[in-house]
């Protein structure tokens, strides 16, 4: 079934901690078994959305990822702001920031810093995940080394087989199992015909190489998953992909789906 990789507010809110959005189970060596643990000083433009009021404050209140393109601004996914997830519009969260440069939630490193301002994709589809991301600023500014550049179109970081790799503190197993320490997966950029071909429209959803760019290995086993949603899919030192939907974790002939980044910095550069 074609799920975003986000919690869903009616669980986590009854349990106080983050819950699947859809309760698909992945294999044994899928997911971030996959993956191995990173310092937060290796990608400092990493950066965790927080809500302790909605989530709990097990793992600070992170539900979901971002990434920091400019001293104040992240990008995250759309879907990562909507109402089924934060249960309001997302300017009535009273209480979401953006955790930065702490890499374990339980702890006290980096800050904690309010949103000032919101701003969510018009044209996302939440039928399609077509232009899943959205814009946070923040009320105050990161270091300048906080900073990633986005790869606009025609960059090389998009070609297939690019080596890459997704950030985030998402589910481990696909069965819940949700990391405090920021984790990493390696993976590879797959061209947009095997994208089309594991999701052509079924059940699983429809790939749009407009938007989107996929990413994993062709055997599974590591990938992105819930919780993980907004954050950043990294190649050649640049911003490629935002860690948007895929069918399951870490499966086989199912890669992970990102938004495409490129198509963030024309909106962008066309002043949204």
């Amino acid at each position: 079934m074609r799920r975003p990789y986000v919690p869903t507010l009616a669980l986590a809110a009854a349990t106080a901690v983050i819950s699947l959005t859809t309760p698909a189970l992945a294999s044994p060596d899928s997911v971030v078994i996959g993956s191995r643990p990173v310092q937060i000083s290796e990608s400092p433009w990493t950066v965790a959305l927080s809500s302790r009021d909605l989530f709990g404050g097990t793992r600070a209140g992170q539900f979901c990822g971002g990434v920091a393109i400019g001293p104040t601004t992240v990008l995250t996914a759309a879907h990562c702001l909507g109402d089924d997830v934060l249960g309001a519009p997302p300017r009535r969260a009273g209480d979401l920031k953006v955790i930065a440069g702490r890499g374990n939630l339980t702890s006290d490193d980096g800050k904690e810093i309010p949103v000032r301002d919101i701003w969510v994709n018009p044209r996302y589809d939440s039928d399609t995940n077509a232009g899943d991301f959205g814009v946070l600023t923040l009320a105050e500014p990161l270091p300048a080394a906080s900073v990633i550049r986005m790869a606009p179109s025609g960059d090389p970081a998009y070609e297939p087989g690019t080596a890459a790799v997704v950030y985030g503190w998402g589910d481990l197993t696909g069965g819940g199992d949700y990391a405090t320490s920021l984790r990493a997966a390696d993976v590879h950029v797959l061209s947009d015909a095997s994208c089309e071909r594991a999701y052509p429209g079924d059940e699983s959803g429809t790939y749009d190489a407009a938007s989107m760019v996929c990413a994993g290995e062709a055997k599974g086993g590591r990938d992105a998953c819930q919780g993980d949603s907004g954050g950043p899919l990294v190649a050649q030192g640049r911003l490629i992909g935002l860690v948007s939907w895929g069918s399951g974790c870490g499966r086989a002939g199912s890669p992970g789906v990102y938004t495409r980044v490129s198509e963030v910095v024309q909106a962008l550069d066309a002043g949204r």
